[in-house]
């Protein structure tokens, strides 16, 4: 049941890019990002009143528990993970097209795999191997083909950011399995977002805003809430899962990657970007490599 929840989030999190891409393009990084963590916070906001002010909740997935200081330190820490990952991202996916960055950050799970395999021992079966290495291949081969456009990956800092982003989500993505084995989902989920909000506060008041007529205006668009809407979705079903009997972060990152044919259609159809045809075959390969990973958990 839990890789049919890490399909669920890969889309939802394809539609959270694609909405990223759109409300970037001409704006302002750091506003962007404080309203992606502000709206994110507000949505949670219901259920800790709820949970900590009323019994509403008590005993059902949305409670927000009371939980020790440590455990506050534990989420503070990966809300600092996270945040380097998408200050960089963020960038990133402002200056390249969505059918380049997508496919580079789709390698992130193997940086994600090799640290499961340290770390949790974990091991996978022939159709789960296959699939994985379909899927590596065709994210190469999608990076190849990004090579057509004149984005020299050796030069380019954009590509830069992008491999930080690649490694601060790897390592948040391990450091979530381990968080989820003692922890529920809300906990990790409400006071990450909140954590980041404070955050992003202090960057946007204190470093932002007084440089702000150095960088590009910023401008509301409402593609900027619906950011927080499919990510909030696409985090606690990604949490819920991670948290059920038998998952594998390995597998669950893979899935979560597959994102990219959200975008590559989304590439082709609002961006028009180039060299599609190319790229198509490229995404098969991603698409089979999914369906061999589903296999290997029935």
């Amino acid at each position: 049941m839990w890789i049919i929840f890490a399909f669920i989030s890969a889309f939802l999190l394809g539609c959270y890019e694609v909405n990223k891409k759109i409300s970037l393009n001409g704006n302002a990084v750091i506003p962007v990002l404080f309203f992606n963590t502000l709206i994110s916070s507000l949505i949670f906001l219901p259920f800790i009143l709820l949970s900590f002010c009323t019994d509403t909740l008590n005993g059902t997935m949305l409670e927000v528990p009371h939980v020790s200081w440590i455990t506050h330190a534990k989420v503070l820490l990966k809300a600092v993970i996270v945040l380097t990952a998408w200050i960089f991202g963020y960038f990133a996916i402002k200056h390249l097209p969505l059918t380049i960055i997508g496919p580079i950050k789709a390698t992130q799970p193997v940086i994600t795999l090799l640290g499961a395999m340290l770390l949790f021992g974990e091991r996978l079966n022939l159709y789960q191997s296959i699939g994985v290495f379909l899927a590596i291949s065709s994210f190469y081969l999608l990076s190849f083909s990004g090579k057509k456009e004149g984005i020299r990956f050796m030069h380019n800092k954009w590509i830069f950011f992008t491999l930080i982003s690649i490694l601060c989500g790897s390592a948040s993505g391990l450091y979530d399995k381990y968080l989820m084995r003692s922890l529920d989902v809300m906990t990790v989920q409400v006071w990450f977002n909140v954590y980041q909000c404070f955050i992003m506060t202090f960057i946007l008041l204190f470093i932002w805003y007084p440089r702000r007529k150095n960088t590009a205006p910023f401008q509301w668009r409402w593609s900027i809430l619906l950011i927080s809407v499919f990510l909030c979705m696409a985090d606690w079903i990604y949490f819920y899962a991670l948290s059920l009997p038998g998952s594998m972060i390995s597998v669950v990152s893979m899935v979560r990657r597959s994102n990219v044919l959200i975008t590559f259609l989304a590439g082709a159809l609002f961006f028009h970007e180039k060299n599609l045809k190319s790229k198509a075959i490229d995404l098969f390969l991603v698409l089979l490599g999914m369906i061999f990973l589903y296999l290997g958990t029935r």
